[in-house]
C-alpha cells in the first residue's frame, strides 16, 4: 500500500516502483547537455544515506518530465480515482507544464523496514512555489488499485526554511493499512527541493531534521 498512496498524494514526486530492481544513475536520453550538467550539478543537493536506510532508486538525473520517477507516477495518478481529483498534484510543481518539465532534476529513494524516503531537487527556469493545499484536499478518499483510501492532511508548523517552504502530515488509510506521509518543500532562489516521508508514524521533529538536512544541501546548489 505504501506505493500507491505517495504516487497520488504527490503525483509528480513520488517513486511507484521504489523497490524495482532498477537503479538509473545516468541522465535521461532526452537531456541535452546543458539540462546533464545542470541535473549532476543538483545530485549534490540530494540527502545522503539515512542510517539504517538503503538506496532503492537512483540518483536518476535528467529532465524533470522525463524522469522514469516522474512519469511513474503521473501514470498512478490517472490510474487513481479521486474525489476530488484536483488534490492529487495539490501544493506539489506540475510536471504538466512545459516549463516545470524540461526543468533539470535530481531524484533519489531510500527505504528500511520501518518506511521510506523519496527526495527531488528541480532548478525552475524563475522563481516560484505551489499555492498551500485547497480546503477540499485536506480530507478526501480515492480508490487506488481497488482498494478505497481515505487522505487526511493538516499543514504542520515546521520552522521557515530558505525563501519559502511548506510541510504537511497526511494519515492514509485504506484496507488492512494505514501509514503516514510526510511532506516537505523548500526553495532557494530558482531551486526547489520536494522531500516525501512514508511510514507507519512520521513524526513532525524528525521530518524537521531532515529538512534541516535537505536545506543546507539546497543551499550549496542554489544561485
Amino acid at each position: 500500500m505504501h506505493k500507491a498512496i505517495p504516487s497520488l498524494f504527490l503525483s509528480t514526486l513520488v517513486i511507484a516502483g521504489c523497490s524495482s530492481a532498477e537503479e538509473p544513475k545516468a541522465p535521461a536520453a532526452s537531456a541535452s547537455p546543458q539540462t546533464s550538467a545542470a541535473s549532476a550539478k543538483l545530485r549534490a543537493a540530494l540527502l545522503p544515506v539515512p542510517k539504517g536506510m538503503s538506496v532503492t532508486y537512483g540518483p536518476e538525473l535528467g529532465e524533470f518530465g522525463s524522469l522514469k520517477s516522474t512519469q511513474q507516477g503521473l501514470e498512478a495518478v490517472r490510474k487513481a480515482r479521486a474525489q476530488h481529483p484536483e488534490c492529487a498534484g495539490a501544493a506539489q510543481l506540475d510536471a504538466a507544464k512545459p516549463e516545470v518539465a524540461k526543468s533539470p532534476a535530481a531524484v533519489v529513494a531510500f527505504s528500511a523496514a520501518r518506511g521510506s524516503i523519496t527526495q527531488a531537487v528541480v532548478a525552475l527556469p524563475k522563481a516560484t512555489f505551489p499555492e498551500p493545499l485547497p480546503k477540499q484536499c485536506a480530507d478526501y478518499t480515492a480508490d487506488v488499485g481497488g482498494t478505497k483510501v481515505t487522505y487526511k492532511t493538516k499543514t504542520l508548523d515546521m520552522p521557515a526554511k530558505g525563501d519559502q517552504s511548506r510541510a504537511y502530515l497526511t494519515t492514509a488509510a485504506g484496507g488492512e493499512n494505514n501509514a503516514q506521509i510526510g511532506s516537505v518543500m523548500i526553495r532557494r532562489g530558482t531551486t526547489i527541493m520536494s522531500m516525501l516521508v512514508v511510514g507507519q508514524r512520521v513524526k513532525p521533529q524528525g521530518l524537521y531534521e531532515l529538512a534541516n538536512l535537505a536545506d543546507q544541501n539546497l543551499a550549496r546548489v542554489s544561485p
